[in-house]
């Protein structure tokens, strides 16, 4: 899902996810969780409802607008199934044309989706300042999609004009989105059939070495060294001329070395997260053979590929510029990072041995990142996150988990398969984040899933028909029940 990852929204995490952007929905190398290009949506009309703004206080009434998006075409009346799609760490643009909406015309589904609190327009305050933020929770997040999930049934029931009726519900989401769907069936089962968990970073990490190690598995023997060389050879150069070294990436302003060395990690994780390995390693395996400077090779697929193509926003990377409390369209990286601050962490650090990223990107980067960003006594409570939910040790049911072989967040997620939560790895070298749901490589996006790219279709057919085939028996177990739930 999910340290954390950004784009023009942030290349939108994570979402996740991977989703979110409808759940997938951000664009955000800093948490690289999540990403969606700009591709068609199939509706993108706002809709909107009041949401409780605190929802463990019964004191507090206070409300804020949310914004909802639904789509309806494929919806079987009266009793077709509703697949609600999670709304991530980003701005939510509409209801996405991917994999799920192949599902929801199988299955005569509605498709509605819900924004995350505080991300996009659905913000509660004018100002994000750190005491503002304190309602900005995945525990808030869960009791606002259960409000909406009653409120949208009866809007549903009153717009076909019946009463007291329920439909079978099924939640679905990618990255942070997937852990919430994952967590949403945990907390809520009498609310829903199932669960589709994509990518989901359901377990809370402190210290996230894994996360490199996987960086260095997907790339491969060779490329895996080239990147180690090219990150020692920048380490020296920034110590001998870091102004001129920061201006070669476009990175000038990046004044704590930590943002620097993270930006180069980040723009190294993306092509494997998203399917596209050849983007990075290519250039940098020519440019060796070819006795080329590493350095200026790296620099430059910084600059087209993770600035040019993903539309990365270098200020996303400054810590001055996360301390920036007003609301705007890059909102999505102070938030995210606030959650990653106090909850989750997934802290990207270096391994203390064989690392591709610099040694420079340590837990004491993180917590100095926390505290400068959001102020003093802010940490992550990474062990009442894994109590709260059971990290890994889920215990829910009905909830199908998916993961991408090449993947850096499928270590944070649940891979080891049980019977009524099974787990699908989903094996080629370029299958990445949500790869069930966006095929491959995931830029640019191809409209409605196809794994045409991928480098085993097979495996990825397999895994969608196992995702369908498990919907069909929950879902049918509902309509048993005459309930929307089971």
């Amino acid at each position: 899902m999910m340290k954390t990852t950004k784009t023009q929204e942030w290349v939108t995490m994570f979402m996740f996810l991977c989703f979110p952007l409808v759940s997938y929905g951000i664009r955000q190398p800093r948490t690289l969780l999540n990403y969606l290009s700009e591709s068609k949506r199939l509706n993108t009309q706002e809709l909107w409802f009041n949401q409780t703004l605190d929802h463990f206080s019964p004191y507090d009434h206070r409300q804020f607008p949310q914004r909802y998006y639904e789509f309806l075409d494929y919806y079987r009346i009266p009793d077709g199934p509703i697949f609600l799609v999670i709304g991530g760490e980003g701005t939510l643009t509409g209801i996405a044309n991917d994999y799920i909406a192949v599902l929801a015309k199988k299955f005569g589904a509605a498709l509605v989706s819900l924004e995350h609190r505080y991300y996009g327009k659905s913000t509660p305050f004018k100002s994000l300042e750190t005491e503002n933020l304190k309602y900005l929770s995945s525990k808030q997040a869960l009791f606002d999609l259960a409000v909406f999930r009653q409120y949208y049934q009866d809007s549903l029931n009153t717009k076909i004009n019946r009463t007291k009726i329920e439909n079978p519900w099924f939640v679905f989401g990618g990255s942070y989105s997937g852990a919430l769907s994952a967590w949403f069936r945990l907390k809520f089962p009498h609310l829903t059939c199932g669960s589709l968990a994509s990518s989901a970073v359901v377990l809370a990490v402190y210290n996230y070495t894994e996360f490199d190690q996987q960086i260095g598995e997907s790339a491969g023997p060779e490329c895996k060294a080239i990147l180690q060389e090219t990150t020692q050879l920048i380490e020296h150069k920034l110590a001998t001329n870091g102004r001129a070294l920061k201006a070669s990436f476009n990175a000038a302003d990046l004044e704590i070395d930590g943002d620097f060395f993270y930006l180069l990690a980040d723009a190294a994780a993306i092509a494997f997260q998203y399917g596209n390995p050849d983007k990075v390693c290519k250039p940098l395996v020519e440019a060796k053979k070819a006795r080329e400077d590493l350095v200026d090779a790296y620099a430059k697929y910084v600059k087209d590929y993770y600035l040019g193509t993903f539309g990365v926003n270098i200020q996303t990377y400054d810590q001055k510029y996360l301390k920036n409390t007003a609301v705007s369209d890059d909102s999505s990286t102070r938030l995210w990072w606030f959650q990653v601050c106090t909850e989750v962490a997934y802290f990207q650090v270096a391994p203390s041995n064989d690392s591709v990223r610099s040694s420079k990107v340590d837990t004491r980067y993180h917590l100095d990142l926390c505290k400068n960003v959001f102020g003093e006594g802010t940490f992550p409570a990474v062990d009442a996150t894994n109590l709260y939910y059971g990290g890994t040790k889920i215990a829910g049911s009905k909830i199908i988990f998916t993961n991408g072989s090449q993947d850096p967040w499928r270590h944070a997620s649940k891979q080891n398969s049980s019977p009524d939560m099974p787990s699908y790895l989903i094996t080629c070298n370029n299958c990445g984040h949500c790869s069930d749901l966006r095929g491959c490589p995931q830029s640019p996006f191809i409209i409605g899933g196809d794994a045409k790219n991928c480098s085993s279709p097979d495996a990825v057919h397999k895994v969608r028909q196992q995702i369908a085939d498990h919907m069909d028996l929950w879902l049918s177990q509902c309509q048993d029940t005459g309930r929307s739930f089971i």
